[in-house]
């Protein structure tokens, strides 16, 4: 699964427009902001604590009562924090780019005492500090019988005195029982690295547990895609084209044009992830090629996610005109919600009839992209619901020098209605993978070619 930390700020090189109100100063670097923001900052939402002097800043992450600084000791590679806007003389807004995701932050007085303290952390305190982590900033309580009476009482205290392995499995299983694809956990113990990462799909987990693909889940999985893959080839005339570095797939089914989007990203191995050179190529030839069909099969079904921003760009080749997409706010924070909009791309487009596909497996940026096509009056979603974790992944490094990640967002579609741990229902549901993909796309073209 593709995941990425703060996933649309880290793409800096597109561009999504948004409605948050116009700030009147410039954006700068930190560096060059001067005195003016100096002090100390605490954000609304994410848990953090930015103490800025002289162009400088230390990072520092707070839950509760809890309150370390960051364990690198420098968050310069942070491309949230790349540019700054002096909103006023008590508020600094970041972001990536001025269009982008933005950080909000207001001035506190001083650090609090307890950031200073560096105590021995215990696997009790490491437990205690990642329940009241879930407690102050996770999105996902209530939704799919998520309870955090229950993660607090599955992260109860361990008999170590300190982290280390056994205590990492137990602390996984207890993450696990949230079914989340956006929470995790890393780690190096013993020179070793674990990587813990939550809430797979069914499809998938059942893909991984069928004996009859291979000995190996990892194995399996692999083989599950490559027939998912075969399948739709085998359908378009001439075998179709697969282009971008495999993410797009795409041709003809008789009259009904289909185009394939595997990932949210990575298109070009050449290139940085969040590069669209090669996609925007793959786009033009696909899109050229549907002129005039009575129908295009958009594919999301086996979506792995990858940057919001891409997810914008591509709906973009579908969009008559501006329309909102979704909107987004930090878990726990108030204020307005910061809205993105997907704007008619420059580059060529198609206007006709358009069919979503979705799955249980389409998640993250599969999602936003389901919200920003599913805005477009022409786009029906047609599948089934998707992973329900739209919300980007907050990391928080941990004292103890493990890594967790979370959803620490609440993501709006353009009617206002939270999707976050829930899922996007479809409009018409057809199953995805019953018994195989071939059957629901052969399907979904044949009712979209016009009798004659």
């Amino acid at each position: 699964m593709t995941r990425f930390a703060f996933r649309l700020a880290s793409s800096a090189a597109l561009i999504v427009s948004t409605s948050a109100p116009l700030l009147a100063r410039p954006w700068r670097p930190l560096a060059v902001a001067g005195t003016v923001a100096d002090g100390v900052w605490r954000s609304r939402g994410y848990g953090h604590i930015l103490v800025v002097h002289h162009g400088g800043r230390a990072l520092y992450h707070i839950a509760g009562g809890f309150c370390y600084r960051d364990p690198s000791g420098s968050d310069a590679d942070d491309d949230s924090y790349r540019l700054v806007n002096i909103a006023g003389p008590n508020r600094i807004v970041f972001a990536a780019a001025p269009d982008q995701t933005r950080y909000e932050f207001d001035r506190i007085a001083a650090l609090p005492p307890n950031c200073a303290v560096k105590p021995h952390w215990t696997a009790q305190d490491i437990a205690d500090l990642i329940t009241t982590t879930f407690a102050d900033l996770y999105s996902g309580f209530g939704r799919r019988g998520r309870e955090l009476g229950k993660l607090k009482e599955a992260l109860a205290a361990s008999s170590e005195t300190d982290p280390d392995l056994s205590f990492f499995e137990h602390t996984a299983r207890a993450l696990g029982s949230l079914d989340d694809a956006h929470v995790g956990l890393a780690a190096k113990i013993d020179g070793v690295d674990h990587d813990f990462e939550g809430g797979e799909a069914t499809t998938i987990r059942d893909a991984r547990s069928d004996s009859t693909l291979g000995t190996d889940p990892g194995e399996r999985e692999r083989k599950w895609s490559t027939a998912y893959r075969e399948g739709i080839v085998g359908l378009l005339e001439g075998g179709g084209h697969q282009v971008a570095n495999h993410k797009i797939l795409w041709g003809r089914i008789g009259r009904i044009g289909y185009l394939n989007v595997v990932a949210m990203g990575g298109f070009d191995k050449t290139a940085p992830t969040d590069d669209v050179a090669a996609l925007d190529a793959a786009l033009d030839d696909a899109i050229t090629a549907f002129q005039g069909l009575p129908g295009v099969i958009v594919d999301a079904t086996n979506n792995r996610g990858g940057y919001d921003a891409i997810s914008l760009h591509i709906a973009g080749r579908f969009a008559d005109r501006r329309r909102l997409a979704f909107s987004k706010r930090p878990f726990g924070a108030q204020g307005k919600y910061q809205r993105f909009y997907v704007a008619p791309s420059d580059r060529i487009r198609y206007l006709g009839d358009v069919a979503l596909l979705t799955s249980d497996v389409t998640v993250s940026a599969g999602e936003t992209f389901t919200l920003a096509m599913r805005a477009l009056p022409s786009v029906v979603q047609m599948g089934a619901r998707t992973r329900g974790a739209l919300s980007d992944q907050l990391t928080k490094p941990l004292p103890n020098g493990w890594t967790l990640t979370l959803p620490a967002e609440d993501y709006r579609d353009s009617n206002g209605r939270s999707q976050e741990g829930i899922g996007v229902d479809p409009q018409r549901t057809i199953p995805p993978f019953a018994p195989n993909h071939r059957i629901m796309v052969r399907t979904v073209a044949e009712r979209m070619t016009p009798a004659f």
